[in-house]
């Protein structure tokens, strides 16, 4: 048998008896918005990367429930209780997950290059132990790190497989060990979470957020601009150089024009969002870049108006690569 730990990937804070892959910091849960933390205790993007000549792997797991914080309206009762091997953009077997302790065996076919195992996220996972058969393994090449903060776009509703959201096509398309630290429902540009981000060893940091700062919780455009602001300062008295790409929030056709609570339209706050950017940029930060998120997905691509489907998911990330290869780490 062999140590998971050392195969896991996507998970850059200590976990707990209770809560074994958090997406937050387990101390802070009480200074965080109680939204933010239920998503953060749902290991979304949480992975093993397989390296070897081994036909197979006995996964051996326990799950605390049978499913948690499903990814969106519509999506098949399955997702997120299924283990997912990929290579690649190819998904090539799911497994499906059992409440309670269990073990799966999932055959592996890629050769010399690495397999994807995304856990069953919905289900509270926690691997166990790993067993090789008829062959031998080791863990995937270490990974620059990339921390992906945002909502629920980011979390990869309303994608119908772990491993097709936007970040996770990107992580493995681009080499990077992306944590997702997409929070549905959530993600406003907490001060606890730019401290999260802080904290955290990492080659690059992307931050997209802002829709529900138009919903559920109204912003103006004043308060969104005040709060990014502070929000980046924090990020960076932990990665002064750390290349940081911000994207503004993509096209949601209810609010583009339509005034939150407080007077503010999506698209306000996505400007002021922009111009905020845009000045720390010519203030003299070159390792900040500006994405205007109203360019990387057309409205025909949102599965309900708000998220994006598989296509939008493949979309944003084709969109996106460029970008992040240019901004990231010898990406």
């Amino acid at each position: 048998m062999l140590d998971p730990l050392i195969f896991l990937r996507g998970s850059p804070f200590a976990g707990t008896p209770e809560i074994s892959y958090p997406r937050a910091v387990t101390a802070d849960a009480p200074r965080l918005p109680g939204g933010t933390w239920q998503a953060a205790s749902i290991p979304v993007g949480v992975r093993l990367e397989l390296q070897g000549d081994a036909e197979a792997v006995v996964v051996a797991y326990r799950t605390e429930c049978d499913a948690r914080g499903p990814r969106g309206p519509g999506v098949g009762v399955g997702v997120g209780q299924t283990f997912e091997m990929w290579v690649g953009d190819s998904l090539l077997a799911t497994a499906p997950a059992v409440h309670g302790e269990g073990t799966v065996e999932l055959p592996l076919n890629a050769g010399t290059r690495t397999t994807t195992v995304y856990l069953p996220e919905r289900m509270r996972p926690t691997v166990l132990s790993l067993t090789p058969v008829g062959g031998s393994l080791e863990p995937g090449p270490p990974r620059p790190r990339w921390l992906a903060y945002g909502d629920s776009i980011v979390e990869g509703w309303v994608a119908s497989s772990a491993g097709s959201s936007w970040p996770a096509r990107l992580g493995r398309r681009l080499g990077l060990d992306v944590c997702n630290l997409g929070y549905a429902g959530a993600a406003r540009g907490e001060i606890p979470s730019a401290e999260h981000l802080a904290s955290v060893p990492a080659a690059l940091i992307s931050i997209s957020y802002g829709t529900n700062c138009w919903s559920t919780i109204p912003h103006t455009a004043e308060l969104l601009r005040a709060g990014l602001d502070v929000f980046l300062t924090v990020v960076r008295q932990g990665h002064p150089d750390t290349p940081v790409v911000v994207t503004t929030p993509i096209r949601r056709p209810d609010a583009e024009t339509t005034p939150n609570r407080v007077g503010a339209t999506l698209d306000d706050l996505r400007v002021a969002m922009a111009s905020l950017v845009q000045a720390r940029i010519d203030g003299g930060d070159p390792s900040l870049t500006l994405v205007h998120g109203e360019t990387l997905l057309d409205e025909s691509l949102l599965a309900d108006g708000v998220h994006p489907g598989d296509d939008g998911h493949a979309v944003m990330a084709d969109r996106l690569e460029p970008v992040l290869r240019k901004a990231g780490p010898g990406t």
